[in-house]
């Protein structure tokens, strides 16, 4: 477990890149300490889920690069990411990641603007007179 491994997640316009190798359990967001860049401790559980699952939160250093979207959809993105490399350090916490949803990459996107309309699905205001 000497070398790096890197996976990268995305959800909504969120992406990020996570580098993982064998640590103390240091995380580091965007240069910036984990507590700091995500705040909540919602965003804190659903970004450590799957090292919980795999029981290996103090036995990795993570680093993690994120751009685009909020802070919930790059939390989101970090979460794949991060269940993406542990599948690539060992292959059998497949089943149990996979049975907590965590490897599945949620395709929910914003719904574009139509023309001649306000937004994507709201119409002007109807005027019967």
């Amino acid at each position: 477990m000497s070398d790096v491994h890197t996976a990268t997640g995305r959800r909504r316009t969120s992406v990020a890149s996570v580098r993982l190798k064998a640590g103390s359990g240091k995380i580091e967001v965007n240069k910036r300490e984990f507590n700091d860049y995500f705040p909540t401790t919602t965003l804190q559980t659903a970004v450590l889920r799957p090292l919980e699952l795999a029981g290996r939160k103090q036995h990795v250093d993570i680093t993690l690069k994120t751009s685009g979207g909020g802070v919930a959809g790059q939390a989101g993105a970090s979460s794949l990411a991060i269940a993406r490399a542990l599948l690539k350090l060992d292959a059998n916490l497949r089943p149990e990641l996979k049975k907590n949803g965590l490897l599945t990459r949620d395709p929910r996107m914003k719904e574009r603007k139509k023309p001649g309309r306000p937004g994507a699905r709201k119409r002007f205001q109807f005027s019967k007179r």
